[in-house]
């Protein structure tokens, strides 16, 4: 049986603005992972999130659940389809911890690094676009990308 991935990259465009704490500065869809057509490449996946980590890589955000203070949209959309009963794995990371990874870091065997799984030369190349020009009108904190598996 095969695992896809399902996600959202999300914004908080008024956090900048007014300030982390005013009541303005929610979480905002920004574009779903779909568009991107990131695929369900498991080595990349096990990398980023640790899903199918027969590779052996120490991933970078695995199992932390929905963010509590996540968009409407994209509470909607994960339970749209199947909610905590049918997806597994729903995680989070930001575009600020996205910048701090060592991208050469390997996978145990020293086989694969993470630049050669999901780097800027793979297909997760327009997802790191995206973030990227989101974090340059927004702050690298307020842009983050939600995702799970199912």
């Amino acid at each position: 049986m095969s695992t896809d991935v399902s996600g959202i990259i999300e914004c908080r465009p008024g956090a900048r603005i007014w300030g982390e704490d005013d009541e303005d500065a929610i979480w905002h869809e920004a574009i779903d992972l779909f568009v991107l057509n990131t695929g369900n490449a498991y080595d990349a996946l096990a990398c980023l999130f640790g899903v199918r980590n027969s590779f052996g890589f120490r991933p970078l955000a695995e199992e932390r659940g929905l963010p509590d203070d996540v968009s409407d949209c994209v509470r909607q959309q994960f339970q749209a389809g199947g909610g905590g009963e049918d997806n597994w794995g729903t995680t989070w990371i930001s575009w600020a911890e996205l910048t701090s990874v060592d991208w050469d870091e390997t996978n145990l065997s020293g086989s694969l690094s993470r630049r050669a799984v999901a780097g800027e030369g793979t297909h997760w190349a327009p997802v790191w676009d995206v973030m990227r020009t989101l974090a340059g009108l927004h702050g690298a904190e307020h842009v983050r990308l939600v995702v799970w598996f199912y």
